[in-house]
């Protein structure tokens, strides 16, 4: 039969704070208590749990990661997964591991994230923005626990979040078509209703209004990021009057769909319309042409929501939202004169 901490302070004659004590290498025991206990320790082979371990300090070193919202992006959405990956690197060398929780239950119910949480004592949370957020997500960052949101505004008394600053982003693209003797510029933005898609779509509008451009409205689509609405709304934008000399794509994946359908009619990329992404995904070096895109810092990002959460955990500092600068990458799908 497996021991427990428990048996061990049993057999010690001790209680099982001052076994894990030991275990934790706390201080404040004497030197024969200490001896005792880890004489047993060792006669007995016994080999502390994980909650053995984490009686003392109360802390689990597991960091929750959630992929939150009805419609979530998971760890197969190219930009998010190096932003994970990075965040992943940088909490390992901190200490910490992660757990992923599922949220498939959520909208029926049967379970809080929260609850989850306090269940499996994590010391904090990542949450990564989708679709239609849950309000338990909110919960969470009104809650003791630290938290940061990757693209996703987190309010609390221990909640930060962290994201690109997505107003520069049409700016840097209008600017770079503007500057290259471009004028009529089309947009395939995404949702209107979610964060980030909002504030790229309103960073659009103000630059085409700053350089004095005219927006046409059959030039202007909103689709969901991902890369068969980018292909849809470069069909309805192909069946206007007349055709843009660029399009901006508010993500990668948009663009590569909207390159399939120039290609599908017949229209050269750049020689015909000009195309430019933003996100910078792998993918985006492959693609014929290679896309001109807006870069993300995503290892940036990921490396700073850790340093964030874990000042967070430590109570070390009042952390206020991040916004990083987004850069424009130049390749083969736009000219530049």
């Amino acid at each position: 039969m497996d021991l427990t901490i428990r048996d061990i302070a049993k057999m010690a004659g001790v209680s099982p704070a001052t076994v894990s004590k030991i275990i934790n290498n706390y201080g404040g025991i004497s030197e024969s208590t200490r001896k005792k206990v880890y004489k047993i320790i060792e006669d007995t082979k016994y080999q502390p749990t994980f909650s053995a371990k984490s009686l003392a300090t109360k802390k689990s070193n597991l960091i929750g990661l959630i992929y939150a919202g009805k419609i979530n992006v998971d760890f197969t959405h190219p930009f998010f997964n190096e932003v994970v990956n990075s965040f992943k690197r940088a909490v390992g060398s901190l200490g910490y591991d992660l757990l992923l929780f599922s949220n498939e239950k959520f909208y029926k119910g049967e379970s809080k994230y929260l609850e989850r949480c306090k269940h499996f004592h994590v010391d904090g949370c990542l949450v990564i923005a989708g679709d239609e957020i849950e309000e338990a997500v909110h919960d969470i960052a009104k809650s003791e626990i630290p938290c940061i949101g990757i693209d996703l505004k987190l309010e609390g008394p221990r909640s930060s979040y962290i994201m690109t600053d997505n107003a520069k982003i049409g700016a840097k693209v209008v600017e770079y078509l503007y500057l290259n003797k471009v004028r009529n510029i089309a947009y395939i933005g995404g949702k209107q209703d979610s964060l980030v898609s909002s504030i790229r779509n309103i960073g659009f509008i103000d630059a085409i209004n700053q350089f004095g451009l005219t927006i046409n409205k059959d030039w202007i689509y909103y689709g969901d990021f991902f890369e068969d609405s980018g292909y849809e709304g470069m069909k309805e934008i192909l069946k206007g009057d007349r055709l843009p000399e660029a399009v901006f794509a508010a993500s990668d994946m948009m663009a590569l769909g909207a390159l399939k359908a120039l290609k599908e009619v017949g229209l050269s990329v750049p020689e015909d319309i000009q195309l430019i992404g933003c996100d910078d995904i792998e993918a985006c070096r492959y693609s014929d042409p290679p896309l001109t895109t807006v870069k993300q810092d995503k290892q940036k990002l990921g490396k700073l929501a850790a340093y964030m959460l874990e000042d967070l955990i430590k109570d070390d500092h009042d952390i206020q939202d991040v916004k990083v600068d987004p850069e424009l990458v130049p390749r083969a799908s736009t000219i530049e004169r």
